[in-house]
C-alpha cells in the first residue's frame, strides 16, 4: 500500500519536528547546568578540595621541620590526642567557654538591640547605620582598636575606671590571666552583636501587627507578648543565626591571636588557637590535620543535635 506523496512529505516534517522539539528539550535540561558549572568548580576547587586535602594528611605524619619522618601514620595522630596531648582538654574547655558567652551575650544584647531599632524614632535610619558599624570593621582593625583601649599606660578603658573609681592604679588587661579572657570576650562580643541585631531586626519587621493587637485584645503586657508572639516568630532565626555563630565563634582565631595570641599562660588558647599554633608556628600539619578534623567531628556533632532539639527540620 503506497501514500501519496503530500501524506508521506507530511509524516517526514512532522517526525522532523518531534526530533526537533526532543533536542530542544534536551538542550534546555543540560543549559542551567551548564551556567551553574563555574560556581560548582570553584566550590570544588576551593572548599571540597581543602577538606579533602586535610582529611589526608590528618593520618600522615607531616612535619615540614622534619621531612624525613613523614609518612603514613594511620591513627596514631588521634590516639596522640587523646593519650598524650596535653593541650587538647584545656583548649577545648577555652573553646566552649568562649563559644557559650559570646554566643550568649551577642544574642542577648543583638535582641535588646533590635527590638531598640524596630521602633520608630526620629533618626532612625541613622542610628541603624552606626549600630552596624562594628559588624562591617575587619578582624585585624577590631584588635588594634581595643588593644590600644586595654593598654596599660594609655588606654581609654583605664583612664575611665580610675575616674569612676572602680580601680586604684592601670591594669594590663591582655596580660593578666584573670583579666585576659574577659577582655577579648568584650572585644569579641561588641563586633558580633550587630549581626544578631541585623537578622533578629529583619525578623522582627515581618511579624503581622495583627497579632500584637490580638495580644493587646487579651490583656497581654509587652512582657508576655514578647514571650508569647515575639519569641515564637523569632524561634527559626534565632535557631539559625546562633548556630551559625557558633560555627564562626568556635572557628574564630583573627581577634584573639592579635590581641593576646593565646596567653597569658594558654588563659585564652581556645582549640582554633592551638591548631594555628601547631600547623603554622610548629609546622606539624599532620598534627594539626588531626584536630581540625576532631574540631569538624565536633561541630558537626553539634549542628545535628542542635537542630534536632530544637526541631528546626520541622519547620
Amino acid at each position: 500500500m503506497s501514500y501519496p506523496q503530500s501524506a508521506t512529505d507530511t509524516v517526514v516534517k512532522s517526525k522532523k519536528a518531534v526530533n526537533k522539539n526532543k533536542k530542544k528539550i534536551k538542550s534546555e535540561k543540560v543549559i542551567p547546568y551548564l551556567f551553574i558549572l563555574p560556581s560548582f568548580l570553584i566550590i570544588l576547587g576551593f572548599l571540597f578540595y581543602p577538606i579533602a586535602t586535610v582529611f589526608y594528611y590528618s593520618v600522615q605524619h607531616y612535619d615540614v621541620s622534619a621531612p624525613y619522618y613523614n609518612g603514613f601514620a594511620g591513627l596514631e595522630n588521634f590516639v596522640n590526642i587523646f593519650t598524650q596531648d596535653k593541650m587538647f582538654v584545656p583548649s577545648l574547655i577555652n573553646s566552649v567557654k568562649w563559644v557559650v558567652a559570646e554566643v550568649g551575650l551577642q544574642l542577648t544584647f543583638g535582641m535588646i538591640l533590635a527590638l531598640l531599632l524596630n521602633q520608630t524614632f526620629k533618626f532612625r535610619g541613622f542610628v541603624r547605620a552606626v549600630a552596624f558599624i562594628p559588624w562591617a570593621i575587619s578582624g585585624v582593625l577590631a584588635s588594634v582598636m581595643w588593644s590600644m583601649m586595654f593598654n596599660e599606660h594609655m588606654g581609654v578603658i583605664n583612664d575611665m575606671l580610675m575616674k569612676v573609681g572602680l580601680i586604684d592604679e592601670p591594669m594590663a588587661f591582655l596580660a593578666s590571666t584573670s583579666t585576659a579572657f574577659g577582655a577579648v570576650v568584650i572585644a569579641e562580643l561588641w563586633r558580633g552583636i550587630p549581626f544578631f541585631a541585623i537578622t533578629l531586626l529583619a525578623a522582627l519587621q515581618s511579624i503581622p501587627n495583627e497579632l500584637y493587637e490580638a495580644a493587646n485584645v487579651d490583656g497581654a503586657n509587652r512582657w508576655k507578648s514578647f514571650i508569647y508572639v515575639t519569641l515564637p516568630q523569632l524561634k527559626n532565626t534565632i535557631v539559625l543565626t546562633t548556630l551559625l555563630r557558633v560555627v564562626w565563634e568556635f572557628n574564630n582565631v583573627d581577634l584573639i591571636f592579635n590581641l593576646t595570641g593565646g596567653g597569658p599562660a594558654h588563659s585564652t588558647t581556645t582549640l582554633t588557637m592551638y591548631i594555628a599554633d601547631l600547623a603554622v608556628h610548629g609546622s606539624n600539619f599532620g598534627y594539626g590535620s588531626a584536630l581540625t578534623v576532631i574540631s569538624f567531628g565536633i561541630l558537626l556533632i553539634f549542628a545535628v543535635l542542635y537542630l534536632k532539639l530544637s526541631r528546626y527540620e520541622k519547620e
